[in-house]
């Protein structure tokens, strides 16, 4: 008989604990996302698509969930109030269209417009670029992630036959400059010396500013240039420019590292380091530093891209 009483509270601590564990799992099964952390509180995380708009008030329950509202998602689930904006896929001059749209559980896929690519990752890529294209004809096409490539032998050729003309045209323009010039000059002896109260004062011996003012960028953000830029200074002045800018040769070399066996990925780095060390005023300085190099004929192509008409 003894022995029977002493079982009895062995058996109802054991009732307790089955019935509190039983208990636990049953309120564990309702928080079928998990839980988040409430002040003392383990609320149970809302849906995917949904967020909470008010949190709970008793341990593993449900606060209120909300679906998210019209350009915003969630997809995973979560205890945040509030849900992520969709990506947009419409900023100026990036070049991207809709590949997929943003629903409250997945959020929108950009992707490039037709003939553009971009250099980063697809689902990172916030800029895509115009393809190459190749006159004398495509070795490999343009894709989402990789520009034109153009059939080096004839397009060397080209490049050479191009280069020779551009000179021949330079020279020409220069021969006809320094005559306009040199003629203008003696217009101007002739037709603007003037009486001075002491004698006669030649024009020469006035300060004569017509033509000698620089051409002046104003200050812009460059992020949208840089792959065009980036194609027409090259890596090798683009090294140049860095280097005369005090940029790290570290920053440099990884550039290269960066970017294996692909200079204009190269270079699109670099340019973007030294863009983003000069500020607004890049695209003027650019300009001058390619000037003051001898590398007159990108400086002009820059200016172009920068002021077009």
């Amino acid at each position: 008989m003894a022995a029977h009483a002493n079982k009895c509270p062995v058996l109802v601590f054991a009732f307790v604990l089955f019935s509190q564990l039983m208990s636990g799992a049953v309120a564990s099964s309702q928080c079928v996302d998990g839980t988040y952390d409430h002040g003392e509180l383990k609320c149970c995380k809302c849906g995917i698509g949904l967020y909470v708009k008010e949190h709970c008030t008793a341990n593993l329950q449900f606060g209120q969930c909300e679906p998210c509202n019209a350009g915003t998602f969630s997809s995973h689930p979560t205890g945040q109030t509030y849900c992520e904006p969709c990506t947009s896929c419409s900023h100026v001059n990036a070049n991207l269209e809709v590949e997929e749209e943003c629903t409250s559980a997945v959020n929108r896929k950009c992707r490039c417009k037709k003939d553009h690519y971009c250099i980063s990752p697809r689902d990172t890529c916030k800029l895509c670029s115009p393809c190459a294209t190749c006159p004398e004809g495509i070795k490999v096409p343009c894709i989402a992630n990789n520009n034109t490539v153009c059939n080096e032998e004839q397009k060397e050729a080209n490049n050479t036959g191009t280069v020779v003309g551009i000179i021949i045209a330079i020279v020409l323009i220069a021969v006809v400059g320094v005559a306009v010039w040199y003629y203008r000059r003696k217009q101007q002896r002739q037709n603007l010396s003037f009486q001075h109260p002491n004698g006669t004062v030649d024009i020469a011996d006035v300060e004569l500013n017509e033509g000698q003012r620089l051409i002046k960028i104003p200050d812009m953000d460059l992020q949208s240039y840089i792959p065009t830029i980036a194609e027409v200074i090259g890596w090798n002045d683009m090294k140049d420019i860095a280097i005369r800018s005090r940029i790290p040769m570290t920053k440099i070399d990884d550039c290269r590292h960066n970017n294996p066996n692909n200079a204009g990925e190269q270079t699109v780095e670099l340019l973007g380091i030294w863009v983003e060390s000069q500020g607004l005023a890049a695209g003027d300085k650019l300009y001058q530093l390619l000037e003051t190099t001898g590398k007159k004929l990108k400086a002009d192509k820059v200016r172009g891209i920068l002021l077009p008409g």
